[in-house]
């Protein structure tokens, strides 16, 4: 797919993007750093040309939204808290630049060390680089972008209730010709794979985990703007997590991989119950690079 061009003259968007640093710096919330950030997503102009200001000259910019638009969204980031990346539609993550909208949970630079875990899980298993992967919730599909680019000869089964996130998650697929590897299914968790049974090498998934009390308590770019089917983990933040131990040993082949993105202090009830089910083994604990218990890892038995 590609994406609709709006143009407008480097004059025209010099007025912007000062106007835009001016209401920034009149902000408590929003950096005025924001704004070249966003230019450079939107309208593909990199930071020394808006630093020199040498963009002024041009006749024509593209964009990928009017600046009509652009004004109206970047309002809405001042009053209302809009995340800038929902505003430039877009973001970078790992080697991908990443297409977002509200429909899926903005990319953090924390999930990228799933990928990191699994990558040098192959060193001493080479095998998993084969065979079917699943990528549950996947929300974007950043986790089966991760996972094509780590196994080259891995088939990946992305699923997602949500059918917006899905066609989010099939665009960023289609932009790096990922779409022939990655296999999109609509449904809740491991139910749309039940033809799969026992076949897969691997899960990756970053389930939502926030206790449903605590959502009011995240950021308001968070709590106002990011689905909440993507982030609400039950009244214990457990529920999605819970459901994965109980059911992922049907789906992995004995050996198979289980690895979960999780929030800090469920690390122990995490690994209780994976110790608990009795289908898993070599259990283990990862940290996130600041520190935080992140991740959990498991083997089918």
């Amino acid at each position: 797919m590609v994406d609709k061009q709006f143009w407008v003259s480097g004059n025209e968007l010099s007025k912007w993007r000062d106007a835009a640093i001016t209401s920034a710096a009149l902000s408590t919330n929003v950096s005025k750093v924001e704004v070249d950030w966003l230019l450079q997503e939107i309208a593909g102009l990199d930071s020394l040309a808006l630093r020199i200001g040498s963009f002024k000259e041009k006749s024509q910019i593209p964009l990928k939204l009017t600046l009509q638009e652009l004004s109206k969204l970047w309002q809405e980031r001042l009053s209302e808290n809009l995340p800038v990346q929902y505003i430039a539609r877009s973001t970078p993550w790992r080697h991908f630049n990443i297409k977002v909208s509200p429909s899926v949970l903005i990319p953090r630079p924390e999930t990228e060390s799933l990928i990191d875990l699994v990558v040098a899980l192959q060193s001493n298993n080479p095998a998993i680089q084969e065979g079917n992967w699943a990528d549950l919730g996947t929300g974007s599909g950043i986790i089966a972008l991760g996972l094509c680019s780590a196994f080259s000869k891995a088939t990946i089964y992305a699923v997602d209730r949500s059918s917006q996130a899905l066609s989010i998650a099939r665009q960023n697929a289609h932009d790096y010709s990922l779409d022939n590897r990655i296999k999109f299914y609509q449904g809740s968790w491991w139910e749309p794979l039940d033809f799969l049974k026992g076949e897969f090498n691997g899960m990756v998934s970053n389930p939502p985990y926030i206790p449903t009390a605590t959502l009011p308590n995240l950021q308001p770019e968070v709590f106002k703007h990011e689905p909440h089917l993507a982030l609400d983990g039950g009244d214990d933040g457990l529920e999605c997590i819970r459901h994965l131990v109980k059911t992922s040993p049907d789906y992995l082949r004995p050996g198979g991989i289980w690895l979960i993105e999780m929030m800090a202090g469920q690390a122990d009830k995490v690994k209780q119950m994976l110790y608990d089910n009795g289908s898993y083994s070599k259990i283990e604990i990862h940290r996130d690079l600041a520190g935080i218990e992140r991740f959990a890892l498991a083997y089918r038995s």
